[in-house]
């Protein structure tokens, strides 16, 4: 028996083209298996492709914070691999929105007074407002408006103008900020009724980069913004003429990656992001700067 099945063993590995039919079908699985691996960590990857870098933050930012945030946002994920989800609009939306439950980690108000009053309404995690920036006003014209900017607001009196733009005051800080200048410069009861009202400070440019506008009151982080620098010409309110615009962000009870969001908070008290914002034309709160030595601010991981 012994030597009949020794036998039948060398037959059968003599057989060489089984044998190597067998080593081929082998190469085949195993290319095959390698292929299905990869196939599958691709589908995974597609279909959650956050959880395949890293987390994700959705945050809630004033249009005044567009283009920094842009350049803020491009950092921080580089530096971490993580990902920023950016909405933008008026301060005072986002209040109301965020009161009816909508889904954001952070907010980032251009009025300190909205984070206030969700943590007062115990919607924040507390202890976590930051006020990160002093926005200011500018009056911006196209390049080829003939208006003489130099005159300040009292250009707004120019027979000429057809249409002035601010944000809306009732949700827009910028908005309560342009009204109070032009009070402060006596021009307001002269010119209300030209007055058009972006639902945000973005929306405000867009009416006067469009034409729709002659004149526009807007935020100084898009007059020096590279979509807008090379537009057109400004001149800065001078800011006693309003009350301060003192910007400040919050963490929202109802985030799901708080930690992630306090680290995102971290990352704008660096020196390099404060002077990144500082380039934007916002003024950053000197007791917050001071505040964070260089030791402090280390990169995140």
């Amino acid at each position: 028996m012994t030597g009949g099945a020794n036998q039948s063993s060398r037959s059968l590995c003599d057989n060489r083209k089984l044998c190597h039919y067998s080593s081929d079908m082998t190469s085949i699985m195993a290319g095959n298996m390698r292929r299905a691996v990869l196939l599958v960590g691709a589908l995974v990857y597609l279909c959650n492709p956050v959880s395949a870098r890293g987390g994700e933050i959705k945050i809630a930012a004033a249009s005044d914070l567009t283009f920094a945030f842009k350049d803020v946002a491009a950092q921080f994920e580089k530096q971490t691999g993580d990902s920023i989800k950016l909405t933008y609009g008026s301060s005072g939306n986002f209040f109301a929105q965020i009161q009816n439950g909508a889904p954001f980690d952070l907010f980032f108000s251009a009025d300190v007074g909205y984070p206030r009053k969700l943590e007062a309404a115990g919607l924040t995690e507390p202890g976590t407002i930051y006020e990160y920036a002093s926005g200011k006003l500018v009056m911006w014209v196209p390049n080829a408006s003939k208006l003489d900017l130099s005159r300040g607001l009292a250009t707004l009196l120019d027979p000429g103008i057809r249409k002035i733009a601010i944000a809306n005051p009732l949700h827009a800080p910028y908005g309560v900020a342009a009204v109070a200048a032009m009070r402060h410069a006596g021009v307001y009861d002269n010119v209300d009724s030209k007055l058009v009202l972006g639902e945000n400070i973005s929306q405000t440019a867009q009416f006067v980069q469009s034409g729709n506008a002659d004149v526009g009151l807007l935020a100084l982080s898009l007059a020096v913004a590279p979509a807008m620098k090379d537009k057109g010409r400004f001149v800065e309110i001078p800011s006693t003429d309003y009350p301060p615009i003192i910007q400040a962000a919050v963490i929202l009870k109802s985030s799901r990656n708080k930690e992630l969001a306090n680290q995102f908070l971290k990352f704008l008290k660096h020196p390099e992001t404060v002077a990144l914002m500082a380039r934007y034309g916002f003024a950053i709160p000197r007791d917050v700067a001071a505040a964070h030595g260089e030791n402090e601010m280390a990169a995140p991981h």
